[in-house]
């Protein structure tokens, strides 16, 4: 985690629900799913929201969220990485980056465990919304800057176009 100075946590948007006729890994994004990740994703980017690398879980849901990010000017490419499917080791991608600024893509509560151990919080402290996002700065110490969910950053979007 040397050369990394912040730590993005984007949780995947709204998918098709659990239990259905499509298999768990190949889970997609609803079209409102899609529209509101686009939406919180151009959002980010106008708050100058960028990262030097995006990693996402293979997950579809996941890719689909990050594809949207990628597209929104979050980040110059995708890369993909099992570490950020369930259960997966995602804290290993974070001691290995070299990346200044690091964007997950991935799923709860793999996400909100992830941002506790980086801070050294309580289990179950962190959780994201789906289409959420963590900002949590690293250097000198980890520190929780921004916990976004997306009905609060659409909002505050809607507010500043009607001033």
């Amino acid at each position: 985690m040397a050369g990394l100075q912040e730590l993005l946590l984007f949780r995947h948007g709204i998918a098709e629900e659990r239990g259905g006729p499509t298999p768990e890994p190949l889970r997609a994004l609803t079209s409102a799913g899609i529209r509101r990740t686009t939406a919180v994703a151009e959002r980010l980017a106008l708050l100058g929201i960028r990262a030097d690398q995006l990693i996402s879980s293979p997950l579809v849901r996941a890719r689909q969220t990050a594809e949207i990010a990628v597209a929104a000017g979050l980040a110059g490419q995708l890369e993909i990485d099992g570490a950020l499917a369930p259960d997966g080791d995602a804290l290993a991608l974070v001691r290995s980056s070299g990346a200044g600024r690091l964007m997950l893509v991935g799923h709860e509560p793999d996400l909100g465990q992830l941002a506790c151990q980086v801070l050294g919080a309580p289990a179950g402290t962190v959780t994201l919304k789906k289409a959420g996002l963590a900002v949590i700065v690293l250097q000198p110490t980890p520190s929780l800057r921004l916990l976004l969910a997306p009905k609060v950053l659409l909002a505050a979007a809607s507010a500043t176009a009607r001033s």
